[in-house]
């Protein structure tokens, strides 16, 4: 293995050596992704509909807190892979299902739609550093990463709670419903309230260097806590969707 990716990384305000358990609290704090993906798989079974994408989601957030758990031990630059990479797939995977289960996109319709947002995703931190001459990366300790997701859950949730077009069928105007729907109104309400909690989650992430000269600890703590309830959340908003629908 090239010496690069065995580089230690002292990424957080935590770490002050490159010792093995030199950030025992962040270490610790990714119990909280096995505790959330255990609540999301309970949640599916609970629900009895077969829900295997949303299953294989509660996977994924198992996976996040073992990479996470890894980078923030060994805090290596091939560790650092095994944090970030389970971390996207969750933000391209929950977004493609979004794209299907919300708003019935087709198979090819929504890969390419999750592609779009993949590829502003991946060019929104060059644009930025281009436009204002600076890393917006180290200005914000890395979090710049993660504002696309933010804007994608809130576009998801307006998309959502946004009036459906045509006049409403005479059975739902008979029941007082107009053009909205409740399970896509309550959807919509539940991942803006989603990407409410996720901003607060990644401004702790943001403002843990800045804390350290007061707080040695850090905030990243309370991002991967957080974090781990965003998680939960989404998945629970994509079973009670998908029941109510059955």
């Amino acid at each position: 293995m090239d010496g690069d990716w065995l580089t230690p990384i002292c990424a957080y305000c935590e770490r002050s050596d490159p010792g093995f358990w030199a950030e025992p609290v962040n270490a610790l704090s990714n119990g909280a992704f096995l505790i959330a993906a255990a609540l999301a798989a309970a949640r599916v079974r609970r629900a009895r509909t077969g829900d295997r994408p949303a299953l294989l989601l509660s996977a994924l957030v198992a996976v996040v807190g073992v990479g996470s758990f890894l980078f923030h031990t060994l805090a290596v630059r091939w560790a650092l892979l095994a944090d970030v990479i389970p971390i996207a797939l969750f933000i391209y995977a929950y977004f493609l299902l979004a794209m299907r289960r919300y708003f019935g996109l087709g198979t090819g319709a929504a890969l390419a739609a999750t592609l779009a947002f993949a590829a502003v995703n991946l060019g929104l931190e060059p644009a930025l550093d281009g436009l204002t001459g600076r890393s917006t990366d180290a200005l914000t300790n890395g979090s710049i990463a993660y504002a696309p997701a933010i804007l994608a859950l809130a576009g998801v949730a307006a998309g959502l709670l946004a009036p459906r077009g045509g006049p409403p069928d005479p059975a739902r105007r008979e029941a007082g419903l107009g053009r909205h729907d409740p399970a896509r109104r309550e959807a919509g309400l539940g991942l803006l309230g989603v990407a409410v909690l996720f901003a607060v989650s990644l401004a702790f992430r943001t403002l843990d260097r800045a804390v350290c000269p007061a707080w040695p600890l850090g905030t990243h703590a309370l991002w991967h806590i957080l974090n781990a309830g965003v998680l939960c959340a989404l998945i629970a908003i994509a079973v009670r969707y998908r029941r109510r629908r059955s």
